[in-house]
């Protein structure tokens, strides 16, 4: 994997646990870290608070 995807990802990942703390989501559904998870996982962790969210509002 070449160097600028590597950091595009960290960026993404960085990204979207910015948003999610942003969300009081502090750790994922199955009790890991932000910091653990891949970026399809925090992608999808991501959706399901909006969507969380999104139902009490």
């Amino acid at each position: 994997m070449g160097k600028n995807m590597k950091e595009g990802i960290v960026f993404q990942k960085d990204l979207i646990i910015q948003q999610l703390l942003k969300l009081n989501c502090f750790k994922s559904s199955d009790d890991r870290q932000l910091y653990e998870l891949t970026l399809p996982e925090l992608e999808c962790e991501y959706r399901l608070v909006k969507e969380k969210n999104h139902s009490v509002s």
